[in-house]
């Protein structure tokens, strides 16, 4: 009698990207912050439900502190960030290890809106990582 194997679900990393007002962020409550919190907590409860994982990610200093290093024709220039001059900065990411990138973008509903919508968060980007 031979013993079926069940295969286990491939997973691919993906980049969450979490854009925000920094302005909102600097002046959140703790109160505010806290519920910002709980909320990714979700997600990543949401991800170990599924038997998925954040494998890395970080909050982002302000922009305000960020270097940008861009090629003006034949030079090469270092300037003070933001790369961009918008109220929507990068403010966060997540690499997450999951199996399916439409469930996947459903988990990260968790991630806009409610406490996120509060700081600015109106939207995340996901995209796979190279192979």
């Amino acid at each position: 009698m031979t013993e079926e194997r069940k295969s286990e679900p491939t997973l691919r990393r993906y980049v969450v990207l979490v854009p925000g007002d920094e302005r909102a962020w600097a002046n959140a409550t703790d109160e505010e912050r806290n519920a910002v919190y709980a909320q990714d907590e979700m997600f990543a409860a949401a991800l170990r439900e599924r038997g998925w994982s954040i494998v890395g990610g970080a909050e982002l200093a302000d922009s305000s502190t960020a270097k940008v290093v861009r090629a003006d024709g034949d030079d090469v220039l270092v300037t003070d960030g933001p790369f961009t001059e918008t109220v929507e900065q990068l403010t966060g990411f997540y690499i997450v290890e999951a199996g399916d990138l439409d469930e996947l973008a459903e988990v990260a509903k968790l991630l806009v809106g409610g406490a996120h919508g509060v700081t600015g968060v109106r939207g995340v980007e996901i995209r796979p990582t190279g192979d």
